[in-house]
């Protein structure tokens, strides 16, 4: 469990509204007994003495705490109640139990998390915009920019947004790339009786939407067929009043293999661009990956780390990542030396990046003593499904990947399966000891090698 003072910084202007909103008494008895020992997502997690202080504060504060919660605008919007000394929650906020998001969305897209410059403080009302009025003043949305730099976080964002807070509507994000595969699929390999009926059920999947979200547009470049569908589909959506966001790292006009009729329909909504983030920026984003990372980073080291860091954020959070990993393993404070030895010791003389997907499945075969063709394979043992799991969570925190390249290297698995796999490891590390020990022990091995 991190120290109760890495959330002071957080806690204390939420403890602050605390005290407008609650009478002095209950303040004194109840919130003043309260620590602050993590944080979940959008939630602050407190810690109460006794399961009747978790009853009171439930039947009776718990309004009052999350108007104060949202007043004091850090990040916040809810809280949970845990009792010194056990497992679980005591309280969860009552809206939670609402409809979940696609299964290929990663919950933690959200515009809270995002972080927000002068490079994309424009896109980032467009996309907030959208997500509290769907098909209203922006539509369609098409946001471009290079890869990395926060398209994906903000387009995942509207969906976890809408789906939160408007459950009754149907919320579709897809990869142009699975589109792609899906449209071919039912044309070219779909035979037999039924094949007519599953075309049908795939239009009819994508034409109900309420919002339909297309993540990397460009794929559907030189697929004359695959554009056929998605003109009719992106017109038929339109004409009902539909939302559709779209993104793409580059503008509708520089998208020459693509019909004049789609780069004109694109170019009807209202386009952005997310340009890379200035040095104020990038350290207000190191700021934010430590916090998450529940962890405390000097000024000078995220200076250093902000750096020659390309323009690239997922880059940035990757020198992050190996700094903080170096701090565990070496069990030294983080310092500037240190960071720059980690960073050297994860960068070979050409300059490139050594840990690579080949090298983390590396470790993990030979670490499990198992083959890779059991890592990529579709076999459910669980003497292969677990190190399959570490190795995708392992992909995911040290590799600067997307989720499609790392389901590719490891057999064509999709997002679903990606997303699953590393939250699962992550809950795993947090109660199974030997799990958390094996994973750092194999993070020892790739960073050595």
């Amino acid at each position: 469990m991190a120290e109760n003072a890495n959330f002071d910084f957080i806690y204390n202007p939420i403890k602050a509204k605390f005290k407008d909103e609650i009478s002095p008494i209950s303040y004194a008895t109840y919130i003043e007994k309260l620590i602050p020992v993590d944080i979940d997502g959008r939630f602050i997690v407190l810690e109460t003495p006794t399961e009747s202080f978790a009853k009171y504060i439930t039947g009776t504060l718990a309004d009052k705490m999350r108007v104060a919660i949202l007043k004091a605008d850090v990040g916040i919007s809810d809280f949970r109640l845990k009792v010194a000394g056990t497992d679980g929650y005591a309280y969860n906020a009552p809206n939670e139990e609402r409809a979940e998001p696609p299964a290929n969305i990663d919950k933690k897209f959200t515009f809270e998390r995002f972080v927000v410059g002068k490079n994309n403080e424009f896109v980032y009302e467009a996309a907030l915009a959208v997500a509290n009025d769907p098909a209203g003043t922006y539509n369609p949305l098409f946001i471009y920019g290079g890869t990395g730099l926060g398209k994906t976080h903000l387009i995942q964002a509207i969906a976890n947004k809408i789906v939160s807070e408007k459950p009754q509507l149907k919320v579709i994000y897809v990869t142009c790339e699975q589109f792609v595969n899906e449209i071919i699929d039912t044309m070219f390999t779909s035979r037999g009786p039924d094949a007519r009926d599953r075309s049908n059920k795939l239009r009819q999947y994508y034409r109900t939407a309420d919002v339909l979200i297309v993540d990397d547009i460009q794929f559907i470049e030189n697929k004359k067929a695959v554009q056929e569908e998605f003109f009719h589909t992106f017109n038929e959506l339109v004409s009902k009043g539909k939302q559709i966001v779209i993104s793409s790292d580059h503008p509708p006009k520089e998208l020459t293999a693509l019909e004049e009729r789609l780069r004109t329909r694109f170019s009807g909504g209202l386009l952005f661009d997310i340009l890379p983030p200035n040095f104020e920026t990038k350290i207000a984003i190191l700021k934010r990956k430590a916090f998450e990372k529940k962890c405390v980073v000097p000024e000078d080291v995220l200076t250093f780390l902000a750096q020659d860091s390309g323009d690239d954020v997922r880059t940035l959070e990757g020198r992050l990542t190996k700094v903080i990993f170096a701090s565990k393993l070496h069990e030294e404070p983080i310092s500037i030396n240190l960071a720059r030895s980690a960073l050297n010791e994860a960068v070979s003389e050409s300059g490139r990046e050594e840990i690579n997907s080949a090298s983390v499945i590396s470790a993990v075969t030979s670490y499990f003593h198992i083959s890779k063709a059991d890592i990529t394979g579709k076999s459910k043992k669980k003497e292969l499904v677990i190190p399959r799991q570490i190795c995708c969570y392992l992909m995911c925190e040290l590799l600067s990947l997307p989720l499609i390249s790392i389901g590719k290297e490891l057999g064509g698995r999709d997002h679903t399966t990606i997303l699953y796999s590393r939250d699962k490891v992550d809950e795993m590390c947090r109660v199974n000891d030997k799990i958390a020990k094996d994973v750092d022990d194999i993070k020892n091995i790739i960073l050595k090698k």
